[in-house]
């Protein structure tokens, strides 16, 4: 096996063509929590980061120079780059948001391996919370899908979605076809541009030219013509695999009820969150004011940031919508601003009971697995033998 930064192992395959797990990494935080509690080891790599990070050689890191370092960091563990994945942009927010503490000042060499320390531990929080699967897509799992009993049934469902009567050419019932299968079917998200363009779109131009522009006369043409294609997309795989960055969450209520069956971390949080809103928004208990407040108690309550689901931002905004109109914009004193909050996470502890959130994103990952940024490379260390 090969060892990668922060001691994470990927698999090859065995000799005889006996199958493994693919390569594939869970990004879960572990290894950060490992290596910031070995002090001798973190005070190295603190020193040597600061060294790389300190061009101008001031003596001093400004929050502007911080800003590459998460995002190099970020890198390195195998997130999609920032802005381009709801789950990843929350854990980098959370990251600066521990160094920052809203500041605009430097930090000095000595005060960098704290910083250092605060961004490591709050990335590896949210990665604890809401693991990454790093995924190397080889063409191998697409191959068994498409020979397997599972691809009729599932191209004949994709074919049904549209009807009998779509009037779309070959060429575009093929493309949404790619679009709906996922990383279980050994599918790159056929959406990015870069699959697009390197992976789906040349196997394309294997196909009839004239046919891809007619309408699909049946759907037994439509499988057929969809299984070529996927073949053709599986010689493309393993010419060149493409790493996938995979997240799942389902959001059922679990975590809120453990929250409101906890009165003494529940109360602490209320504490801790009202002490946040300043007076004159809590006597309004506004919508926007309760949702603030709300997102600070999102992490405790296993609920995603306010703007990063669709489905849930729904479901809080009706029970948002539920509480203004029970007080009717009256003014409520700070045990009533909480009661507010308590009953809205009720309300959204039920929904989520009754009907689960479940959702799943990819997102490809322009940089090989095995390479780790600058700012997250270690002094050179004796390898492991080979296992």
């Amino acid at each position: 096996m090969e060892r990668s930064w922060f001691g994470r192992r990927k698999t090859k395959k065995r000799q005889g063509g006996e199958k493994e797990d693919r390569q594939k990494v869970v990004v879960d935080g572990t290894e950060i929590r490992e290596l910031v509690g070995d002090r001798e080891a973190f005070g190295m790599f603190a020193e040597s980061k600061f060294r790389e990070l300190d061009a101008d050689g001031d003596g001093r890191l400004s929050v502007r120079e911080l800003q590459p370092a998460v995002a190099g960091i970020g890198a390195a563990l195998g997130l999609p780059a920032q802005g381009s994945d709801p789950n990843a942009d929350h854990i980098y927010s959370e990251a600066m948001s521990e160094v920052t503490q809203g500041k605009q000042e430097g930090v000095s060499r000595a005060e960098f391996q704290e910083v250092l320390s605060d961004i490591l531990l709050g990335m590896a929080a949210g990665l604890k919370r809401d693991p990454i699967v790093i995924l190397r897509i080889d063409g191998e799992d697409l191959r068994d899908f498409v020979s397997s009993p599972r691809y009729e049934p599932a191209a004949a469902a994709i074919f049904s979605q549209a009807g009998s009567e779509d009037a779309s050419s070959l060429r575009q019932r093929l493309l949404a076809a790619v679009r709906q299968l996922g990383v279980d079917h050994g599918m790159p998200p056929a959406a990015d541009p870069w699959v697009l363009e390197n992976v789906i779109e040349p196997a394309l131009q294997r196909l009839s030219a004239d046919q891809l522009e007619q309408p699909v006369a049946s759907k037994d043409i439509f499988l057929e013509q969809l299984k070529k294609l996927l073949g053709d997309v599986v010689e493309r795989l393993q010419e060149r695999p493409v790493i996938v960055a995979h997240t799942e969450n389902t959001f059922d209520g679990s975590g809120v009820r453990s929250l409101l069956a906890n009165k003494f971390e529940l109360d602490k949080l209320l504490d801790s969150v009202c002490k946040d809103v300043p007076v004159e928004h809590k006597k309004k208990a506004s919508k926007e004011c309760l949702r603030a407040a709300l997102d600070k108690m999102a992490d405790a309550a296993s609920l995603p940031p306010h703007g990063s689901v669709t489905q849930v931002d729904a479901i809080v905004d009706e029970a948002l919508k539920m509480a203004n109109n029970a007080h009717d914009g009256k003014a409520v004193d700070e045990a009533e601003f909480k009661k507010l909050l308590t009953e809205v996470l009720g309300a959204v502890m039920l929904r989520l009971s009754g009907d689960p959130v479940f959702v799943s994103t990819s997102t490809v990952v322009h940089e090989s697995l095995s390479s780790s940024s600058t700012l997250l490379s270690s002094p050179a260390v004796p390898s492991p033998p080979s296992e």
